[in-house]
Order: structure tokens, then C-alpha cells, then sequence
């Protein structure tokens, strides 16, 4: 059975020409709604429908995409509240030092004096570079910025990610 993973969600039309307005989760937009691009759309109570994009732009928070043969309002109207998803087979191979977020999420972060300090259960993109939230054991979720000064190696074998906290990045209060 096919894995598929979330891209976006459509969450209105964008004018009359057949724009969708997107929410997107996904790390790659520019490779997701490239021209030519097949997502799935999955929706309750419908059977999965695999749609090619035609075109793609930014605006404000949103991706705007146009799908092939859907020409208006009228075609795009039934997507509201859509996801589209990602075949996980369809997924390019990353550069090494590129990962995917679902690689990322559920991973065990150690410190540099070997102490385990929880699990990623989620990633933040606020800005210049990722935050990863740690999900710690009976303490507040820690907040880890995905910068090479903190974040020292990655093993996606052993499920491992071991980082060095600088003083006063964590606050350790409960």
C-alpha cells in the first residue's frame, strides 16, 4: 500500500480562473508545485484524486496553484479543505546534509554529555532556519535551533541526533 505524505491544505479558491489557496507543510514547495507535478488530494468520504499542477506562486502565507484542465472557480470549489499529499515513493533523495521533516520527527536528541533530552515532535520554520521542539520528560518542550553550532550530527539509522546546548538555550525549569 502506498505512504503518502502531507504537502498542504487547500483552504479556499483564489479568484475566478481555478486558483486554489494553499497551507502548505511541506519543506520543498518549489519542487511540490512545479509545473507538471502529480499530488493526491484526499478528502472524506471520496476517493483519492491525483491532480497535476499547472501553476504555482507565493502569496502572502499561501502557495497559489492551478491544476491541469480545471479552468474556474466552479472546477476547484469541491477541494476546499483538501489535503494534498505526496506519494513517499515520488520523494527525490536529499544532498546528505538535507533532510526531510518526517526523517526528522521522532528522532532522540542527546546532549554532549550523553544525556538523553527527549524525542522531536515538531518542526518550526519561523524564519532564517528551523526550530525543532523536544518534547522532554516531565518538563517543558525545549526549542532547538537547526544551526551547525547546536545540531552536531544527524543518524537516521540509529534514530540519534546529538547536539551541544549553549548555556541559557534551555530553560530547565519545569
Amino acid at each position: 500500500m502506498t505512504e503518502y505524505l502531507n504537502v498542504g491544505k487547500i483552504v479556499n479558491t483564489q479568484g475566478l480562473k481555478g486558483e486554489v489557496r494553499i497551507i502548505s507543510q511541506t519543506d520543498f514547495p518549489e519542487l511540490r508545485y512545479k509545473k507538471g507535478s502529480v499530488l493526491t488530494l484526499f478528502q472524506e468520504k471520496k476517493d483519492p484524486l491525483e491532480l497535476t499542477i499547472k501553476s504555482h506562486r507565493k502569496h502572502k502565507n499561501f502557495d497559489i496553484v492551478t491544476f491541469e484542465d480545471h479552468f474556474s472557480i466552479n472546477d476547484v470549489e469541491k477541494y476546499r479543505d483538501g489535503i494534498l499529499k505526496v506519494a513517499k515513493d515520488d520523494l527525490t533523495d536529499l544532498p546528505g546534509d538535507e533532510f526531510y521533516y518526517h526523517e526528522i520527527i521522532g528522532l532522540t536528541v542527546i546532549d554532549e554529555n550523553d544525556e538523553e533530552l527527549g524525542k522531536i515532535k515538531e518542526i518550526l520554520s519561523p524564519g532564517a532556519n528551523d526550530v525543532w521542539v523536544v518534547q522532554r520528560p516531565k518538563k517543558k518542550d525545549a526549542l532547538i535551533p537547526y544551526i551547525e553550532s547546536v545540531v552536531k550530527s544527524i543518524d537516521l539509522e540509529e534514530g540519534i541526533v546529538r547536539v551541544e546546548i549553549p548555556e541559557g538555550l534551555i530553560d530547565d525549569e519545569n
